[in-house]
């Protein structure tokens, strides 16, 4: 497969997920971005002011790790820096999925530990990370993000969204959605009284050994 190839596919996968991102309520019109990794040193993601339920081969960058555009769009989206500086630090990670799922952003404002209840929560999120909110774009967030994904594949950044990583597209959006899951199942034991059910730690530690 040609580079041009790699980038084809991964866009049409690309605008394949902002569509159920949208339909599943992670985002609405613009909000969010996609990237994949094409090789060692590129990755797409959306551009600017991308609708994610309107994705076209038009509205896709190419860049390097040195934040350079090399083809397709020439406008990235501003969040480019949060992409590129995890696919720097995670060499094992191939999407990021950047969304703004509503619970989520919500339980962490109001300071509540997103709680990993059942067996898809426990074993797609596993780990969640946490940043303070900082600006859209900005050097802080791309950076703090980063520092997080040393240790987590899902980290919700203050006031903002969060991010999702995998291996594959698909398992970053699987990611995404099973942390938007844990985070409502967690806002409807806060509203019938429960603070502490989580997945039992046991179970939780054999999942991640077997």
């Amino acid at each position: 497969m040609t580079t041009q190839q790699r980038v084809e596919a991964l866009t049409a996968e690309l605008s394949e997920t902002g569509l159920g991102v949208v339909e599943r309520g992670l985002a609405l019109a613009s909000g969010g971005n996609l990237s994949a990794r094409v090789d060692d040193t590129t990755f797409v993601v959306t551009a600017s002011g991308t609708w994610l339920n309107r994705l076209t081969p038009d509205d896709f960058t190419v860049m390097n790790l040195a934040g350079e555009v090399v083809a397709g769009n020439p406008s990235p989206s501003s969040e480019w820096k949060l992409h590129q500086r995890t696919y720097e630090e995670r060499q094992d990670i191939n999407s990021v999925v950047h969304v703004h799922p509503q619970h989520t952003v919500l339980l962490d404002a109001l300071g509540h530990e997103i709680r990993l209840i059942t067996l898809d929560h426990a074993y797609y999120v596993r780990s969640i990370g946490t940043t303070p909110y900082y600006p859209n774009g900005s050097d802080e967030l791309a950076d703090s993000a980063a520092e997080q994904a040393k240790s987590h594949n899902c980290i919700v950044m203050g006031n903002h969204g969060c991010s999702a990583l995998g291996e594959t597209i698909s398992m970053a959006y699987r990611r995404a959605l099973n942390l938007e899951e844990a985070a409502t199942a967690t806002y409807r034991a806060l509203l019938l009284g429960d603070t502490t059910t989580t997945m039992p730690a046991d179970a939780f530690a054999a999942l991640h050994h077997a």
